[in-house]
């Protein structure tokens, strides 16, 4: 049965090619996209996962880590006063102008943390910290280009402040236009002129054994001007802001749908055609006594191995033009299951495609072998 469905497909091989690149490319989208969307949702939390909070306090109504608000630096102390709370860290966080050697500015997203709060600025106690140094920041290797930065060290300005790039880092890559630079609390509040009572971000840790979600009620028991998250929720409230409320997010769903969709059209069209031509083929084999699940079988068989060898292929060409795309959009990130899943699909397309096929094929009068 594999076989004759197997030679159905390959009689013309013309229209198998373009069946199998239909399916591919549809692949190909699907993956792709579903990387784009992957990566955009670990950027868009990235510093939150960096960081070893368990609980975070923002301002009211702050909708990601991205768009900060001021908060009262006093909270830090009674957040401080709360049990089960082991140490409080603070980050200043906001945009500022990045003038480059050349003159030219560029918006920033400034980072300014205490040592210990993210792994980009280790404890000083276990491990020396470069952002410890007056005038220090980090870029990632990724956008010294845009920022202008062509040797290590450099000096630049924010905001009219002297400031030196001395390091480049991996991993933290922005992915909405303003780069990300790193340096230390105290840089970061003269960076951005914050008043010394003020910072954006405080960052709880609780004690071994303390359950979060209850130091986090008692934090927003007593703090209920700020809103208390923990670092999961947090997490989970930025990815939401920047998949359902920018629109962004809904741009890539509807791009993978549309690859699921020309897939669809493509091999239905396709295994139809092949159907057709084959059609006295089916009226024989019903004939000779085949039953209705015999046909249905072969006509499914050969929508499924038009799908295994398109979506093979288009796998094959998905993770070198991954690879290619990271070096203008380094957050692309293709996680283990996605491939699987999309091959699944793929199938699950195919089977849909087949449908309207597998009808003709069944509803085929057996008696037209002999009329003809």
């Amino acid at each position: 049965m594999l076989k004759f469905a197997w030679r159905n497909l390959i009689h013309d091989r013309l229209r198998f090619a373009v069946t199998v690149v239909g399916i591919a490319f549809a692949t190909f989208l699907m993956i792709f996209q579903g990387s784009l969307l992957a990566g955009f949702m670990s950027a868009s939390s990235r510093i939150i996962d960096l960081s070893y909070a368990d609980i975070w306090v923002t301002a009211r109504g702050t909708p990601c880590f991205d768009f900060a608000a001021p908060l009262p630096e006093r909270f830090r102390d009674l957040s401080l006063g709360i049990a089960g709370v082991r140490d409080v860290h603070r980050i200043a966080s906001s945009f500022a102008l990045w003038q480059k050697p050349s003159g030219e500015r560029q918006t920033v997203l400034i980072i300014g943390a205490d040592p210990g709060s993210i792994s980009l600025f280790p404890d000083p106690r276990t491990q020396q910290s470069t952002t410890l140094l007056p005038d220090v920041v980090l870029v990632d290797h990724s956008n010294l280009k845009t920022l202008g930065v062509t040797t290590l060290p450099m000096e630049v300005e924010i905001n009219r402040h002297k400031a030196r790039v001395v390091k480049e880092i991996e991993g933290v890559s922005s992915f909405m236009g303003s780069p990300y630079v790193f340096t230390n609390h105290s840089e970061a509040t003269r960076y951005l002129e914050l008043p010394n009572e003020r910072t954006t971000y405080l960052l709880v840790r609780v004690v071994p054994g303390a359950k979060p979600e209850m130091v986090k009620s008692e934090l927003a028991r007593r703090l209920p001007e700020v809103d208390v998250w923990t670092s999961s929720e947090f997490a989970r409230r930025s990815q939401l802001y920047w998949i359902a409320q920018t629109g962004a997010g809904g741009a890539l769903l509807t791009a993978a749908f549309l690859g699921f969709i020309v897939g669809t059209v493509i091999v239905s069209q396709t295994i139809y055609a092949t159907t057709m031509e084959n059609i006295e083929e089916f009226a024989t084999i019903k004939a000779l006594g085949a039953s209705r699940w015999t046909v249905q079988r072969m006509v499914l068989l050969q929508a499924l191995a038009s799908g295994t060898v398109g979506a093979v292929l288009g796998l094959a060409l998905t993770f070198p033009t991954v690879s290619l795309t990271k070096t203008s959009i380094p957050w692309i990130y293709t996680p283990r299951w996605l491939p699987l899943c999309m091959i699944a699909v793929s199938l699950l397309m195919c089977f849909l495609a087949s449908i309207v096929s597998i009808r003709r094929a069944v509803s085929i009068d057996p008696g037209r072998v002999f009329r003809a």
